[in-house]
């Protein structure tokens, strides 16, 4: 190892000592070790450890004229770039309650002055090979830190990847692409973010839970794998005894999921989501929905977010039966079922927010998407 690498690698050691014989003893001491800084008074002591490279350690004089030691020692302590710099006091002041104040001021060590050469040697060395193991362990710390971030962002993005291909294996039953899945979750978002402040929903539209029903929205139709090919593929419109059948998704979800709950024996939020989402997202405010007839708030918050951008991407796609209704006409649509079909909250912040619903759309179209109106039931399927 060269010099110039040598010294680069060499703990820093600052001297503050405002008498030349006994920093020319010291330095001389420590210089083969380590690398040697000085300051002649404690307002250069403080100056000198502020910058970069720190001091690994400081050797203190205690009586210095205009700033003594301790108050060096305490400002050092009070300063968040030097509180952790270890603090050896040197000093003639040998008396117990001197070494107190010292060591009660955040001091390592208090060595008396004529110092032994032997003991400052080991003293200093044993204060250094502790910041070397301190700053050890703190980069073992970090790195484990960012193993742990990274995995962790690993598992999400995997758990994201299974959560998309379950439900767009749902909807490609359905003839549709796992674009309408994609869709409804910005919906969803963006609702939640339009109403994140509103005082009826500020306690529950947290960064948190909005990032939840972003991730848990592609779950919302995953019933709909048991919904026979029959009915679920049917050209025609469905009949009553069909159409009853094609409500059991709503059920057939909410026990996927408690099926998940039950096989790791607790829930959680994402959970509770889904659950909520895929039972009860064809409610309506007034109780002429399904599958409990439910009113108002007693329907979840999650799947009043969910009715709202379900419906409006049916309105919005088409299918065998008949063009998509354009933008414009959908909202026109939407806003007749303000305080029936929706939320009236819900739905006055979708109008506020129609254009980026429309952008959303745009973003993640479909070269063809279709929609369907069941005359049977005067209920779009979605």
């Amino acid at each position: 190892m060269n010099e110039l690498a040598e010294q680069n690698t060499k703990q820093i050691v600052m001297i503050v000592d405002d008498t030349p014989d006994n920093i020319s003893l010291l330095s001389g001491l420590l210089k083969d070790q380590y690398k040697i800084k000085i300051a002649t008074n404690g307002l250069k002591a403080l100056q000198i450890a502020a910058h970069t490279p720190c001091p690994d350690l400081i050797l203190l004089d205690v009586m210095m004229p205009e700033m003594d030691g301790y108050e060096t020692c305490r400002r050092l302590k009070a300063e968040p770039a030097t509180a952790d710099i270890p603090i050896i006091f040197l000093t003639a002041k040998s008396q117990v309650q001197d070494e107190e104040m010292g060591l009660r001021l955040g001091a390592v060590d208090y060595i008396s002055k004529p110092i032994s050469p032997p003991i400052v040697l080991a003293r200093v060395a044993t204060q250094l090979n502790l910041v070397r193991a301190r700053h050890l362990l703190q980069d073992q710390n970090k790195h484990l830190e960012s193993l742990v971030q990274d995995r962790t962002r690993k598992l999400a993005k995997m758990q994201d990847a299974i959560i998309m291909a379950m439900a767009s294996l749902a909807e490609t039953r359905d003839n549709e692409t796992g674009n309408h899945i994609r869709r409804t979750q910005h919906y969803v978002a963006a609702l939640a973010q339009a109403l994140r402040h509103h005082p009826r929903f500020s306690a529950d539209l947290t960064d948190e839970n909005i990032d939840l029903l972003f991730k848990s929205a592609p779950l919302h139709d995953i019933g709909k794998v048991g919904i026979p090919d029959n009915i679920l593929l049917k050209p025609d419109k469905l009949t009553s005894e069909e159409f009853e059948v094609m409500k059991l998704h709503t059920c057939y979800g909410r026990e996927t999921i408690l099926s998940v709950e039950k096989y790791l024996g607790e829930s959680n939020e994402f959970l509770r989501f889904a659950r909520e989402i895929t039972y009860s997202h064809q409610e309506k405010w007034d109780g002429s929905g399904y599958p409990e007839n439910l009113v108002g708030d007693a329907i979840p918050l999650s799947a009043r977010l969910m009715a709202v951008a379900d419906v409006y991407d049916a309105l919005i796609t088409r299918r065998v039966y008949k063009p998509a209704f354009s933008h414009e006409e959908s909202v026109s649509i939407m806003r007749k079922g303000r305080g029936t079909h929706f939320d009236p909250d819900i739905l006055e912040a979708f109008l506020l927010i129609a254009d980026e619903f429309k952008e959303i759309a745009r973003q993640f179209s479909e070269a063809e998407t279709l929609v369907e109106v069941d005359s049977a039931t005067d209920t779009v399927r979605c």
